[in-house]
């Protein structure tokens, strides 16, 4: 891949070789020979990579590395240095050089070290565009203009500049992991890493493993070493969903290594130093956890700083023509998929059906219809048989039917509603009530003692 590289050093020979060397794979190739002056070049058009000798005259090239990195976080630099040591070496990297290569200058070297550092400069940019892009799909989530969603979003802009540790509780599919990276973007620590472990689906054999990382050959498998997510996570957020499902004893050691940020790989004894923020997730009763004896009392009030609770679904019900509104405009968008619209009478069904699965429940639904509806309008005899089957939607389709003198039970409009459903769903299927009973989920033996009870002929 070819890039813009920048290269500082005050030896104009050192400059000369490495610009023969880069320009021959194909680079533009920019020199420097002052810190002052590289900062004025970056300044005036960013590379996308800077080769920095560490020895300038007037600033040093550790001083232009901690000014590219709180100017420009994401531009990697390679340091160089005719004297290099360890202690050098360590230092370069903590403040956040990329690599660091020594004179004499290795040919081979020097290109691997500049494929190395563009080629993660690629992955980091399109992960950040991909984060960007799947973040404004997910914060879609927290669309509405309910109190529980207006209150939940001015929690959020609180909490999210401050270092405190969050607790987020709720139900499966209302949207915690979108609360908790909607906080880390607000955050000061927003440029950095945003690590996620889901405590459920990591094997217990596993967990410190994945949390702590491990040395070399401290179990079977482990052939390489490897950091762990609190070592990916450092100077920035850590996100534990679903730490309810953490077991006792993996529990003990998170509760030391938040106390202190100090922990050990598996298999070592080198103490690791980390600086994160914590917000975990559950959709457990951490207080009937506790009594059960599943979850640790101290450990419940060291993550429970800020407490943020997700409304389900079903308790804002005001919010789902507007959701519905949002997921339809951003899945044609972004999946090519025609227009679709629903009526007045089929959102006020959908408004009045629980949605067990709260959010995620309702953007599947919406992906569902655009998929298989052939129409451009969805009206509520269009609806999936399982949303028309509760209680609570068939109340609002009773709303809408025509009612005819003299007391009328709710049983008996719901029987009039379901009737005209199958009657207009035969006729759209030409008579088939194989392809009736496929498309509305029912069994065809159930589907025609239903069509017989209701006097439905079929062909």
């Amino acid at each position: 891949m070819q890039a813009r590289i920048l290269v500082v050093d005050d030896e104009q020979d050192i400059r000369f070789s490495l610009r023969g060397i880069l320009e021959d794979e194909g680079h533009e190739v920019h020199e420097a020979e002052s810190g002052e002056q590289a900062l004025r070049m970056v300044g005036e058009r960013a590379p996308e990579l800077v080769l920095l000798d560490i020895w300038l005259t007037g600033i040093d090239g550790l001083e232009v590395l901690d000014t590219l990195r709180s100017r420009q976080p994401d531009l990697p630099v390679i340091m160089i240095s005719g004297h290099g040591n360890i202690e050098t070496a360590v230092s370069a990297i903590k403040k956040g050089a990329f690599d660091f290569i020594e004179k004499p200058l290795s040919l081979e070297k020097v290109i691997l070290c500049v494929n190395k550092a563009l080629e993660f400069n690629t992955i980091q940019r399109e992960n950040q565009e991909l984060r960007l892009r799947l973040g404004s799909e997910q914060i879609s989530s927290l669309t509405g203009r309910s109190a529980a969603v207006l209150a939940l979003r001015q929690h959020i802009a609180q909490v999210a500049p401050t270092e405190a540790w969050v607790l987020i509780t709720g139900e499966n599919g209302t949207g915690k992991e979108i609360v908790a990276r909607m906080i880390h973007s607000q955050s000061r620590r927003g440029a950095r890493p945003l690590v996620a472990v889901n405590c459920a689906a990591i094997p217990e054999e596993l967990i410190e493993s994945e949390l702590f990382g491990h040395e070399k050959g401290a179990f079977t498998g482990a052939e390489t070493s490897r950091p762990g997510r609190f070592e990916q996570a450092d100077g920035g957020t850590l996100f534990l969903d679903e730490i309810g499902d953490m077991s006792l004893k993996t529990q003990a050691k998170i509760l030391r290594i938040l106390q202190e940020q100090k922990f050990e790989h598996v298999g070592g004894r080198r103490t690791v130093t980390v600086d994160v923020r914590v917000i975990a997730a559950t959709n457990k009763d951490l207080m009937e956890e506790i009594r059960e004896g599943r979850f640790r009392e101290d450990l419940y009030y060291r993550l429970k700083v800020f407490p943020l609770v997700v409304p389900p679904l079903r308790e804002r019900g005001e919010d789902i023509p507007l959701l519905i509104e949002d997921f339809l405009e951003r899945l044609t968008r972004l999946q090519g998929f025609r227009p679709l619209s629903f009526t007045e009478e089929a959102l006020r069904v959908l408004c009045a059906y629980p949605w067990p699965g709260n959010v995620r429940e309702l953007k599947n639904f919406v992906e569902r219809m655009l998929i298989l509806y052939s129409g451009s309008e969805v009206g509520p005899e269009d609806l999936p048989a399982e949303i028309l089957a509760a209680p609570a939607a068939c109340g609002a389709l009773a709303r809408d039917l025509p009612i005819p003198s003299g007391a009328v039970d709710f049983k008996t409009a719901r029987q009039d509603f379901e009737a005209e459903f199958l009657r207009r769903k035969l006729e759209e299927f030409e008579g088939s009530v194989s392809r009736l009973a496929e498309s509305i989920g029912l069994e065809r033996t159930y589907l025609y003692r239903k069509l017989k009870a209701y006097g439905i002929q079929t062909g």
